[in-house]
């Protein structure tokens, strides 16, 4: 049986403004409810299943592949909201992206405070 990631719950101050958040900025299809959640398809089968909870929750990160095209697009989504992004994931490096691997990736947050990524190569895939 080959095992694949089908979906996971993603904590959030508010549901609905973080599934938004994130379908805009990656150019996403609108989410859909299902029970509680605010869920969120990624291309792969994969969904991202908001919900919101009265307990406390910590920073999570969540990485997506994109094409250098996707790229463009989502990168000018970040810069267009005037949002924040860094090279890094600490944050040590605001306003540049990476090219690791001979892609590029760059970290932004979602409403939350979750660590969002995008690059266009798998770390470790070489240049």
């Amino acid at each position: 049986m080959a095992i694949e990631l089908n979906h996971t719950i993603v904590w959030s101050k508010d549901q609905e403004e973080a599934a938004n958040f994130i379908v805009e900025i990656l150019g996403l299809p609108e989410p859909t409810r299902f029970g509680p959640f605010h869920v969120v398809q990624v291309s792969n089968d994969v969904s991202l299943d908001y919900l919101s909870g009265t307990h406390e929750f910590g920073q999570q990160h969540y990485a997506f592949l994109v094409s250098e095209q996707e790229f463009d697009e989502i990168f000018g989504r970040i810069t267009e909201r005037g949002l924040d992004y860094w090279a890094d994931p600490f944050h040590n490096q605001p306003g540049e992206i990476n090219r690791n691997d001979g892609g590029r990736g760059v970290y932004f947050d979602d409403p939350s405070g979750h660590g969002m990524e995008i690059l266009t190569r798998p770390y470790g895939s070489g240049s």
